[in-house]
Order: C-alpha cells, then structure tokens, then sequence
C-alpha cells in the first residue's frame, strides 16, 4: 500500500477528530449549551451528510458496480448501524441526567458509532482523494455535537478541562483505526471498494434520517433547525462542486 496514501489518510483523520475537539471545546467554554444550539448543530451536519452521500458516495459506487449491488450493500449499511444502535441504547441522551456516569456511557456509545465512520472515510480516499476530503470534512462537522455530548456532563461533574478534552480525544480515536481498515479492506478490490461505499451510504442515510434529524427537531426550534439543515445541504453542493 502507498505510503503517501496512508499519510494523508492518517492527516485527514486526524482533521476528522478535530471535529469532536472543537466540539468538546464549546462544551467546556459554555459548559450548558442549550437543545436549541446542539438542534442547530445537528441540522447543519445533518444536511452537509445527506449533500455528500447523495451526489458523491452513492454515484461512486454504483460507478464502480451497478445500482443493484449498491442498494443491497447501502440496506446492509443500515442494518450495521441499526445493529449498533440496538447496543448502544439511549447514551446520546446525555443532557437529562448530567453527571460521570452518563458521560461515559456517552463516550463508549461514540467510540462504538467512531469506528465505521474512519472506515467510511478510509474507503472514500481510495475511490477518489477528493471524496476523502469531503468526508473527513463532514465527519468533522458531525463530530462536534459529539465533542459536545461528552464534554458537557463531565464540566457539570467538575472535571478538569485537562481530563476533558484528553477522554475527548480517546472517544474520537478509533475514527483512526477505522480509517486504516477501510483503506486496507477498500484496496483488496474495486468491486470491494464499491461494496465499501455501498455500505457506507447505507450508514450515513441512517444516521442522517433516523438519529440527526429527528433529534435535531426534538431539541431545537422547527424554523431554526429547517433552516440550519437546508445551509447543511447547500454546505454540501458547494463542497461537492468545488473540491
């Protein structure tokens, strides 16, 4: 495998993790942010996700296959984070009961739903370097409501921001690992590759419909959450056309 490759997929995750940094950081600055704004947030990524995956990863691997295989690989995608789902519970819902314990079942829910999303990105750079940069850009945006949902209980535990943004950081890092398997997997074949991104539409669909946008509305005002959604996909067909 090209080392460069390997590089620039290990910097991109790392501007991947960023995301969840910064949003760790709003966290602690703020230390309450409101359902309004972590609505918003979600709205915002949760369009730039549904911009990139409809006119970027879809189109990508049924380039590479055909429709058929994709739309059965992009179902399995959904089964795959349905599964996760099922495992994880409700530790997202971190802002009624704020206190250690919630942080960290917060945290090993993230780093569960962490993982495929370094695969996701691993496979985009070997379908194209700039569909690798779109999505380490869009999980980075993603991740900063996630930064914040860690950061947030733990500032109201009293932790050391020190701490915070160290248990931050782990929950990001198997983005990583999940980078370098995506890359290895997607560079046995490009029928693989194809299945990769199949699966990883079907993932992202999910988090986007199922989980985002309904939690977007139930936190945040109908008007301001449409509106951030709708900026998210505009984000999205301007990053797409550009990059």
């Amino acid at each position: 495998m090209d080392i460069k490759l390997i590089l620039i997929v290990t910097l991109a995750s790392i501007v991947s993790l960023m995301g969840t940094m910064i949003g760790a950081s709003i966290g602690i600055i703020i230390k309450n942010p409101s359902q309004k704004m972590i609505g918003n947030i979600n709205g915002l990524a949760a369009g730039l996700m549904l911009s990139v995956v409809m006119m970027d990863l879809i189109p990508e691997s049924i380039a590479k296959v055909n429709i058929f295989y994709t739309v059965i690989f992009c179902v399995l995608g959904v089964g795959i984070v349905m599964l996760i789902d099922l495992l994880t519970g409700n530790e997202k819902k971190i802002f009624s009961n704020s206190s250690s314990k919630v942080a960290f079942m917060a945290a090993i829910g993230l780093m569960i739903h962490n993982f495929p999303e370094g695969i996701i990105m691993g496979a985009g750079f070997l379908a194209q370097a700039t569909l690798g940069v779109k999505m380490s850009i869009v999980i980075a945006v993603h991740d900063i409501p996630e930064g914040i949902a860690v950061a947030a209980p733990l500032m109201a535990s009293k932790v050391k921001p020190f701490k915070i943004m160290l248990y931050a950081f782990i929950t990001a890092f198997p983005t990583l690992l999940g980078a370098w398997l995506g890359m290895y997997i997607g560079n046995i074949s490009q029928i693989i590759l194809a299945e990769c991104l199949g699966i990883a539409s079907g993932i992202m669909l999910y988090v986007v419909l199922g989980q985002m946008i309904p939690e977007s509305f139930k936190n945040g005002q109908k008007l301001g959450v449409t509106i951030s959604s709708l900026c998210g996909v505009i984000l999205g067909i301007v990053i797409t056309n550009i990059l």
